[in-house]
Formats: structure tokens, sequence, C-alpha cells
């Protein structure tokens, strides 16, 4: 084999390798069809406040095209319910994220620093955010529409974002442990390191994606 044989060889192997990495992990099903449905049109009185479609996240970059939210119906019909529920208290669920594309993931993987990666999820397990049955939220007040304060801010990569943390003020563990309860009563689980982040219970009927939210159909 000549050297530039041999070099065109490696190049394709080293393509190859890379172009394996960027795809989702395989599983074996049978998984339901998805069924993703925008959670705004769904419930309008949902707010929104996609982090990750402006440069003020954990990543310092926009990663989505769109400020839009998406969760697998039944998970997204449930959230609608906890924020009917919320309303009878004075609050509402103010949405950061749901449905993530999974080369979203790997990209979050990728430029986080491995001190910060029990925080982030491992691509060749995927998400349940992959999944769209995990949503990242916190509360609002309805008579001023202000986000409430909780021990810490969004995507806090510390252990004041842990939902049994016994810092912050009595009315911050308050307003977290709030949301907490109206979620895990329609189905959800909270996450061990995330009060904001919550999963739907039948995340595991559903196959790991990586679409668009452009080209989503509904």
């Amino acid at each position: 084999m000549t050297r530039r044989a041999a070099l065109a060889a490696l190049l394709g192997l080293t393509l190859g390798c890379a172009h394996a990495a960027a795809q989702p992990p395989r599983e074996a099903g049978p998984f339901r069809a998805p069924e993703l449905v925008e959670l705004i049109v769904l419930e309008p009185s949902l707010r929104l406040d996609i982090r990750y479609a402006t440069t003020q996240d954990f990543v310092h970059r926009a990663v989505y095209p769109q400020a839009r939210a998406f969760l697998q119906q039944p998970a997204a019909e449930a959230l609608v319910r906890v924020h009917r529920a919320l309303g009878e208290r004075g609050y509402g669920l103010l949405i950061f994220d749901g449905y993530r594309p999974w080369s979203v993931t790997k990209l979050f993987w990728d430029l986080s620093p491995k001190a910060q990666r029990a925080y982030v999820a491992n691509p060749r397990q995927g998400s349940k955010h992959n999944r769209g049955c995990a949503v990242d939220l916190s509360l609002f007040t309805r008579a001023d529409g202000r986000e409430v304060e909780m021990p810490s801010p969004y995507d806090d990569l510390s252990e004041r974002a842990h939902p049994d943390y016994a810092g912050g003020t009595a009315e911050q563990r308050a307003h977290r442990d709030l949301l907490r309860r109206a979620m895990e009563a329609q189905g959800f689980t909270v996450e061990p390191n995330e009060w904001w982040h919550f999963n739907y219970k039948d995340w595991r009927h559903y196959p790991i994606l990586d679409v668009k939210f452009s080209e989503i159909r509904m």
C-alpha cells in the first residue's frame, strides 16, 4: 500500500468512527410510536423560557434554532393537569425545556468538563429528554407573571440544585417542594440532582429521537 493510500484509508476509518459515534444508541423495542405535541399549543397559558434557544445557558451558545417545547402526548397532558391544579394556588408552570434532540445531548456532553458531567446525560445511553418524556420547569405567579425564587437558578451545577438541598430560604424550599408534589401527583419523578428536571413515568416506552423541531409534525 502506498503512503497516499494508507493515509486515505486512515482518514476513512477516522471519519467512519466519527460518523458512528454521532449516531443515537441502538435499542431493542418495541416502542410506542412518537407523538410529540407542542406544549404552548396544547395549553397557551403555559409560559416558555427556552434558554437553549439563547446564549443564556450553561454552554453559552444557542443550541435550539427555535424557542419551542414538546413532549409526548400523555406526558404533555399530565403536565397541563399540573399547570391547572397549580392555578388554584395562584401559580403556573414556566417551561425551560422539553423534548431534546439526541444530537444536542451529545453536544452538551462534548462541551462539558468531566467534573460537570454528573449533570448532563451520557449520549451513549441517551436522555429521557431525547424520548420526549422529560421536562425542565419552574413556577411563576399568575398575578404578575414573575418567576418564583428557588434554592438555585435553573441549570445550576452545584449541590444547591439537588431537590433535597437544605439551604436557601424557607420560601425558596417551599416553592421547590410545591412543584415537586404537584408533578409527582401526575406521574412525574424528580431527577436526583436537579430540582427542575422531571421524568414522566412512561419514558421507557418511547425511543430515543434525534428529530429537529422543524421536522415535528403534529
